[in-house]
């Protein structure tokens, strides 16, 4: 059976960092998914986090009797400008020690680059892991990549072929049920490629933008280059959620007990509470139907 965690994300205007496993705790929930907080690995800019905060994060998770399911840092590894990828570089260091002193083994991210400039994107994304993948082998760790809608790769398919690049089984892939309609739609193609190399997904709804000839959303000025996607309750939108368990279960997803399935619905913040322990039932019947 998968770890079922829950990304705290809608509860980071109300509560501190530090509440956070104990809310998880309350609403149900084993795990946790640890996302961008400005404390601890903010969006893009280097940790914030001391190993004092690092081992009073810890303890609020054994006081609460959950645990850190993955690490997510957002940071700029894969940009096409040498200094920041440079300087990712240094923060993924640190966010490779926290993790580890965690006690954690997983941590699951984006390739963070910029879709105009794909090559130079994939490029710096390889120069980063040469100097990061050795570090992480080292340390046991397993990183696991969502092509994120604005990203240099967003096509599921052809992010697969940039993991296998890297010729390392402590990389693999994300697949985020949300960004279905950004792989390519091709839902059951991309998990079957996955295999194995799926080890974490992120259940969330979205609705398809591609629908009624590309009209599903208008933006202006037309032809705006704007990635639309939501992280709406499971059943509220298009994704076809009988199809992504079942594909689960066939690549042998939900027959793992080192998988992930993270709760990450981001659009209901008034109800959160409901919606979370909503997305604990969906998800654990889904994972064991």
């Amino acid at each position: 059976m998968p770890k079922i965690a829950l990304d705290p994300t809608p509860y980071h205007h109300d509560l501190s960092l530090l509440e956070f496993p104990r809310k998880v705790a309350d609403l149900g929930y084993e795990y946790l998914q640890l996302t961008p907080h400005r404390d601890f690995i903010p969006f893009f800019r280097h940790p914030k986090a001391d190993d004092d905060l690092v081992d009073a994060f810890a303890a609020a998770c054994r006081d609460a009797g959950v645990q850190v399911a993955s690490v997510l840092p957002v940071l700029r590894w894969s940009g096409p400008d040498r200094d920041a990828r440079e300087a990712a570089v240094t923060k993924w260091k640190r966010v490779i020690e926290i993790t580890k002193r965690l006690g954690v083994d997983t941590i699951n991210t984006e390739f963070s680059g910029r879709p105009e400039r794909a090559e130079e994107s994939e490029d710096a994304f390889y120069r980063s892991m040469e100097e990061l993948l050795p570090i992480i082998e080292d340390a046991g760790l397993r990183v696991l990549i969502d092509p994120h809608p604005d990203d240099f790769v967003e096509d599921g398919l052809e992010a697969l072929r940039v993991i296998r690049g890297l010729n390392s089984k402590h990389v693999g892939f994300v697949y985020v049920a949300c960004h279905t309609f950004h792989y390519g739609g091709n839902m059951d193609e991309v998990i079957d490629a996955a295999g194995d190399s799926l080890q974490l997904v992120h259940v969330a709804d979205a609705y398809d933008h591609t629908r009624s000839h590309g009209l599903r959303y208008i933006t202006n000025p037309p032809g705006n280059p704007v990635r639309v996607h939501q992280h709406l309750p499971v059943g509220a939108a298009d994704v076809d959620f009988d199809a992504f368990w079942a594909a689960l279960d066939r690549v042998g997803f939900t027959a793992r007990e080192d998988t992930v399935a993270v709760s990450s619905v981001f659009a209901e913040d008034e109800d959160a509470d409901a919606v979370s322990r909503f997305q604990l039932d969906t998800i654990t019947k889904g994972l064991t139907r």
